[in-house]
């Protein structure tokens, strides 16, 4: 008999199994995933998963407020193509953060958001910030469940996973009951998922048949154009959408995080124009990009021109408008097997569409001469075309933009163009405030090399500005700007319009609020701007100064952007 096996006189023994704890479990999970943070806000429900993460080598940052956990959760996934994850206590904790998962889905974001929740010897006793939190979260997610039982912990954060990449990408939400999260297990009893062995590839490369339409539709087309959307940059499409834009010789425009797929100044890039286009086009092909409010529900597209639609999510092909070629699949293998089926063709037409190209020049032109005095304008209070000017010729190929506000980063949607592909950042379609500290957080963290370059308005900031804090005890330097008018002035316009000027500041109005010196009491750089001649210089110094920064340029609170006054909600 093996030593090991005998005791003193040859009695028998046996080993003590290795045993491990709901925490460690889940940490091993997100280990197998590739999550190496965690976004979090500390509550006693969850500390077992931080000591998973320390073992495990998942780093963690703890922030001021659980609303901010969930938007960095979101802004890691952007960044990176990597879920994004972030851990909440229960009750208040996740509630916190339900705005960040919301903004997640209407996104297309893949995070996981795990709160706490009682214990299940508790299970409606009234134990301490006890919610139905897997009822609420369930609207808003594409999977949303309880951990049951030590032993299936990692096993539903590895199922979580799998739900936030099926069709489009989306959040998940698992509450995990702090005695189910505390216990400890034998190893040997618990499912823990191997990395690369628990999900299948998601990515598909459309109906071949319709592939072949929509080449045959473009051969044939003389005045067609495309729309980068999100999902140009959530598949990573950007060498695919560049080949396809160019070699077909197809005008490109862009939108939300398909911003910058086309560097500025490519004969194919266009975003001035593209009204004229949607007005004038044959063939107007949509990537990744919903018919919601931004498209005008599908209302802004020519009834005279064909129509096609690719997205990942067969729910989102043809809603609100009728297409008559819809794809589902990525838009990165569409777009190639495109390209592919248009090759070798007698003619793919290319050729005929260098007058259309021209025409859609001159008229992309027209409206940057149109508008470029007000870019350059000397005028005080500033102009916010003069700030967004600044910062969009401050922007070098490697900076990270992120807007973050209602009518001044209105302003910049006209103005700002990313030079590189991933380097925009918005809210998305839910028009969430208070993005821009946590996606400035995410996108530092994620790419330390880069620069990240953040456009706040004043009552955006406002709503998570604290964690200012955060950036300057995790050292994430950032170059912010805050556009002050002291007021919610896209709201103001609407108020004013609908009920008066007598009645234009009811509710909308904020406190002329020195940002600047509130970033240098918390630590980092801040400096005032009065005049447009110093805001280039305020931004050199502080990119120079290596700090998470405010630079607080006071703007005019009169002049309105043309999409604040064009929104349809005020009329």
């Amino acid at each position: 008999m093996p030593e090991s096996a005998a005791g003193v006189g040859g009695a028998e023994r046996t080993e003590t199994p290795e045993l491990i704890s709901g925490g460690h479990l889940v940490a091993k999970a997100l280990k197998a995933e590739g999550v190496d943070v965690i976004f979090t806000l500390c509550g006693g429900h969850i500390i077992d998963i931080y000591d998973g993460c320390v073992d495990e080598g998942i780093d963690v940052v703890d922030v001021r407020h659980e609303q901010v956990a969930a938007h960095a959760a979101d802004g890691y996934a952007r960044i990176t193509g990597k879920p994004g994850c972030a851990v909440v206590t229960a009750g208040p904790g996740t509630t916190d953060a339900v705005t960040g998962v919301a903004n997640a889905l209407r996104a297309e974001s893949p995070m996981l958001l795990i709160g706490g929740q009682g214990a299940l010897s508790q299970h409606k006793m009234g134990s301490l910030q006890d919610l139905p939190h897997v009822d609420m979260m369930t609207p808003i997610t594409k999977f949303a469940a309880t951990v049951p039982a030590t032993e299936r912990a990692a096993d539903i954060v590895s199922m979580a996973f799998r739900e936030c990449f099926h069709g489009a990408p989306g959040p998940s939400f698992l509450e995990i009951p702090r005695d189910v999260l505390d216990a400890k297990v034998p190893v040997d009893k618990a499912r823990v998922p191997e990395a690369g062995h628990y999900r299948a590839s998601t990515r598909s490369a459309g109906d071949p048949v319709a592939i072949e339409k929509l080449a045959d539709l473009l051969a044939h087309a003389e005045k067609p154009c495309v729309l980068l959307g999100s999902q140009v940059w959530t598949c990573r499409a950007t060498e695919a959408a560049t080949e396809f834009a160019r070699r077909l010789n197809v005008p490109a425009y862009m939108n939300g995080s398909g911003r910058g797929t086309l560097p500025p100044g490519d004969p194919h890039h266009f975003q001035l124009s593209r009204r004229y286009a949607f007005n004038n086009a044959d063939l107007i092909i949509i990537v990744g990009t919903p018919f919601d409010f931004r498209m005008g529900y599908g209302r802004r597209l020519s009834r005279e021109a064909t129509v096609v639609q690719v997205d990942l999510d067969y729910r989102t092909v043809g809603k609100n408008r009728d297409v008559d070629l819809g794809i589902v699949g990525d838009a990165g293998l569409v777009l190639t097997a495109v390209t592919a089926a248009s090759t070798g063709r007698i003619s793919n037409g290319a050729v005929k569409r260098k007058a259309w190209l021209e025409e859609l020049r001159a008229v992309e032109n027209e409206a940057y001469q149109k508008r470029l005095p007000r870019q350059l304008s000397d005028q005080n209070p500033i102009d916010p075309y003069r700030l967004v000017h600044e910062i969009n010729e401050f922007l070098t190929e490697d900076s990270i933009y992120i807007g973050d506000g209602g009518d001044i980063v209105t302003f910049s949607g006209q103005v700002v163009q990313p030079k590189a592909p991933g380097n925009w950042m918005d809210p998305g379609p839910l028009g969430t405030l208070g993005v821009g500290v946590p996606f400035a957080m995410a996108a530092k963290y994620a790419r330390p090399e880069s620069e990240v370059v953040c456009l706040f308005g004043d009552g955006a900031f406002s709503l998570t500005g604290w964690d200012f804090e955060t950036m300057v005890r995790f050292n994430l330097p950032f170059v912010g700007i805050v556009g002050n008018n002291s007021s919610m002035n896209q709201i103001r316009y609407g108020q004013i319009q609908k009920y008066g000027e007598p009645r234009g500041r009811i509710g909308n109005t904020l406190g002329d609020v020195r940002y600047d010196e509130f970033a240098r009491m918390l630590g980092g750089y801040g400096e005032e701007v009065r005049d447009p001649a110093d805001i280039r210089p305020a931004l050199e110094r502080a990119r120079e100064s290596g700090k998470p920064s405010l630079i607080n340029v006071w703007v005019d609170p009169d002049v309105y952007a043309p999409g604040t006054m064009n929104q349809t909600m005020y009329k």
